[in-house]
């Protein structure tokens, strides 16, 4: 493992992203069993995935920037007792994250939904969607 060069300046990294909630490992459908090759890391405001066997890639997504979950559990996910919980994010290098043969999906999908909607609220940011309002405008920009 590589020396840390500014100790503080770690710490407070640290901190920013909040104390780690989750610590899940994508998985092999058929046994379950943990493929080390894909880990996600779920703090409180923001989570990390961490990919690669030779070639690590780390990505990162600000929890205020998730706008929508979706859990499903194919018939084989089921019996072995796994989800996919797939991500709706305005992140600029993943608009939708699947998190694939997940345990405790459900539990990890809400705490998700929870916190990204707090890290909205600590944020003030605003999630705004098009509702199809200028449709009903006539080129004057009055009602019809």
């Amino acid at each position: 493992m590589a020396k840390i060069a500014n100790p503080t300046q770690n710490e407070a990294s640290l901190t920013a992203k909040g104390t780690l909630q989750y610590k899940e490992y994508g998985r092999l459908l058929l046994f379950g069993i943990p493929w080390p090759f894909k880990r996600y890391e779920i703090y409180e405001n923001e989570m990390t995935i961490i990919s690669g066997f030779l070639s690590v890639k780390e990505d990162d997504c600000f929890m205020y920037k998730i706008s929508d979950v979706e859990l499903s559990r194919s018939l084989l996910q089921r019996m072995a007792g796994l989800s996919t919980i797939t991500l709706f994010t305005s992140d600029v290098t993943d608009k939708t994250i699947v998190m694939k043969n997940i345990k405790h999906g459900r539990e990890i999908k809400d705490f998700i939904n929870q916190e990204s909607e707090r890290a909205r609220l600590r944020r003030r940011t605003v999630n705004m969607q098009n509702i199809g309002f200028n449709d009903d405008l006539e080129d004057d920009g009055n009602l019809e």
